[in-house]
């Protein structure tokens, strides 16, 4: 294969003004499969007035006319959901089975948002004199710029389009220079389904270079970011100079408490299913298992015979239980952090060495007895390291799974519904699950408090943070 990904800037394909290209290189071999345009300032610019053009048509389009667009998209995004699938293992490294499920998932999010386009709806306030009439309408708040990540190319990206294209707005998207081919044929096929030029354009290249040159422009009146906290926190400052709204979904450390209540063989096998989806490289992924002693050793031993069944290898081969990681600084992030527990005194159950030969694996890791100054219980692992701790009282672990400054996701498995509405309550972080794992479907609303972020990118509330209110009070 040979991928070349070029630039989308008011509706046509095309080249790097200053002919710069980044390889793009396939994490199982190492392999360069292809390469994708590096935007210049000039091109940037383009983008920019392309959009503020783009605004100024779709913003007049009609609700039902958005919301038909959108359905005509996620048709297409289904016809060809194995193509973008496939795209996405060879870039990004994650199995087939994966891949598809957030091929699909896009289609269910372009389906959301174009109900939600039709429910844009206004108010009438009661006047304080018959003389007045006041209303609220909300408008689209203008052109957006979306800074997207590698590790769901799509997933991550169809939420901020859909929602933007849902209320009117025009969209910048900065795809990941790393994982463009199945976002590029993404926009492509959301152009085909009949999206004027401008409306959306699509631009790679270095990510500093790009959010400091859109977030400044005067074009732009919102920025949506998936990302690390501490980049998170470098743009809102930015947009804050600027005045400009923020969506942000940063980071998280997510808790898993397993109480000595709890169905054990269920816990220990949705659990795995969620930390070493993506080799782990989920936001929302399960990261600090905390189990109460009574089951603790059990706990251990059950997680451990789940994770040794989670062969490595490249996404395509049907033996294959978990892909490699994006990229050779993940694999050396992980080496580092199991390396720090261990020499703090954790245990090694399985796992923890880095393997000899091409691509970018690491094995499923468990970790026991990790000490709470360790990196790994302080640092996102962001991979497929579950490091474990013990617990006795339901204070003592509230105080663990609250330590941290994030609270993007949670886990709580027990029995007892005293404890899961002390849980529900008491846990800070965005999204909970009790006895569940089901986080991230389009109805749900999904976002983070803390340094996790804020705004939601999903649920019936997504569409507020791409509108403005305005008031009109009118003498009759």
């Amino acid at each position: 294969m040979n991928y070349q990904i070029q630039l989308l800037i008011d509706g046509q394909w095309r080249d790097a003004g200053d002919a710069q290209w980044l390889d793009i290189v396939n994490p199982a071999d190492e392999g360069v499969i292809g390469k994708v345009a590096k935007a210049s300032m000039a091109d940037l610019d383009d983008a920019l007035a392309s959009s503020r053009s783009g605004f100024t048509a779709w913003r007049k389009s009609s609700a039902m006319e958005r919301s038909a667009f959108l359905r005509k998209a996620a048709a297409l995004v289904r016809k060809h959901a194995e193509e973008m699938a496939v795209m996405l293992v060879h870039e990004q490294g994650k199995r087939l089975v994966e891949a598809r499920v957030e091929v699909s998932g896009a289609s269910e999010v372009l389906e959301w948002f174009a109900e939600e386009a039709r429910r844009v709806y206004g108010s009438v306030i009661a006047p304080r004199s018959p003389e007045l009439r006041q209303y609220v309408l909300h408008e689209p708040v203008g052109p957006v710029a979306a800074f997207t990540p590698w590790n769901f190319p799509i997933n991550q990206a169809v939420r901020k389009i859909a929602a933007a294209l849902a209320a009117g707005c025009s969209i910048i998207v900065k795809g990941s220079e790393e994982t463009p081919v199945a976002l590029a044929r993404f926009v492509a096929l959301l152009t085909e389904a009949g999206l004027p030029a401008g409306v959306i354009n699509l631009v790679f290249g270095v990510p500093a270079e790009i959010s400091q040159h859109l977030i400044a422009s005067p074009v732009i009146r919102k920025i949506s970011f998936t990302g690390s906290t501490a980049v998170g926190k470098l743009l809102s400052a930015q947009a804050g100079a600027e005045m400009k709204r923020v969506s942000m979904e940063l980071g998280g450390h997510a808790p898993a408490i397993i109480c000595d209540d709890a169905d054990l063989p269920r816990a220990v096998k949705l659990l795995a299913v969620q930390k070493f989806w993506n080799a782990g490289q989920a936001c929302i992924s399960p990261s600090r298992f905390l189990v109460q002693s009574a089951i603790y050793d059990e706990s251990v031993a059950a997680f451990q015979r789940l994770a040794e069944s989670y062969a490595t290898g490249n996404g395509l081969e049907k033996s294959t239980r978990m892909g490699p990681l994006a990229n050779p600084r993940r694999v050396a992030a992980m080496q580092a952090l199991v390396d720090d527990a261990l020499a703090k005194g954790a245990r090694l159950v399985t796992g923890g060495v880095t393997p000899h030969g091409k691509g970018y694996f690491y094995p499923a890791t468990v970790l026991a007895d990790v000490p709470r100054d360790a990196r790994v219980f302080n640092e996102e692992p962001f991979g497929p390291i579950a490091a474990f701790a013990r617990f006795d009282t339901d204070e003592q672990v509230l105080e663990e799974a609250n330590r941290l400054p994030w609270g993007l996701a949670a886990y709580v498995f027990t029995s007892s519904a005293l404890r899961a509405e002390t849980f529900k309550s008491q846990v800070e972080s965005g999204l909970v699950g009790i006895n569940s794992i089901a986080m991230g479907f389009p109805e749900q609303p999904f976002g983070g408090v803390k340094d996790s972020g804020y705004a939601s990118e999903g649920g019936a509330d997504a569409l507020e943070f791409y509108l403005s209110t305005k008031f009109v009070s009118q003498a009759c």
